[in-house]
């Protein structure tokens, strides 16, 4: 089966997410952004705790950086914090987080500069219109690690939206680690629109975010006596 652009624009369109695999994924990629790949996501292993966490957790480390769309390029930003309203996170936000920048290195990336090429084009295919001048995009670096008696959480804010316009959501990795259910839901009835799991590499989902909740279930390890984690890039686009 040949994935396109254009198809995953309409199961937006169509369901408000697209899931992707990452075989799929890799037929939209450049063998230049392919060869840096390992590279690129080696870079998770270089994250910082999450200061941040309401709950007490201590299972999260990430990074964090924003760019801005400029005469039709993506510009990186100042470092900057990262905000959210207390309805789009009730457990950490309404306050303004500062985390650790990405590095310069994995901005530089020809795989970081290909997933978030490709993000901004689906978004613009699925939404009709390109993504406009001055939309602020985030890029998130997450590392979840449960302990052998706890669990981690990807999402420890339950079913939520983002507050933004588009996301899109990567799978660097996963060592050790079972469940890690992602289940998207209807923003108006709140009805259940699908499940799946991010378990490979590049496994992707794009979601339209004005209109979908998402949420994923808490991780455990496999081997208690094993470290292990899920790494995620989180992409986000919102509209001046």
């Amino acid at each position: 089966m040949t994935i396109t652009i254009e198809s995953i624009a309409s199961g937006i369109r169509e369901r408000g997410f697209s899931f992707v695999s990452g075989a799929h994924m890799r037929q939209l990629l450049s063998e230049r952004a392919l060869a840096a790949w390992n590279d690129y996501a080696q870079s998770w292993n270089d994250l910082r705790e999450d200061q941040y966490m309401a709950d007490g957790g201590r299972y999260r480390r990430r990074r964090h950086a924003a760019f801005e769309i400029v005469d039709g390029s993506i510009v990186r930003k100042p470092h900057q914090p990262h905000y959210q309203s207390v309805d789009h996170n009730h457990l950490n936000g309404g306050r303004q987080r500062w985390f650790e920048p990405v590095a310069d290195g994995t901005i530089q990336s020809p795989t970081h500069q290909a997933l978030i090429d490709l993000s901004r084009a689906i978004f613009t295919e699925a939404g009709h219109a390109p993504v406009p001048t001055g939309s602020l995009i985030e890029m998130h670096q997450f590392r979840i690690e449960p302990a052998a008696d706890s669990a981690g959480k990807p999402t420890p804010e339950g079913k939520h939206r983002d507050g933004v316009d588009w996301v899109s959501v990567v799978l660097a990795n996963r060592i050790n680690v079972g469940e890690g259910v992602t289940d998207i839901y209807s923003a108006e009835t709140g009805e259940s629109l699908g499940s799946f799991t991010l378990t490979d590499p590049l496994d992707t989902v794009f979601l339209d975010d004005r209109r979908v909740l998402h949420d994923v279930t808490p991780i455990n390890l496999i081997d208690p006596a094993k470290h292990g984690y899920r790494d995620a890039l989180v992409l986000t686009f919102v509209g001046p």
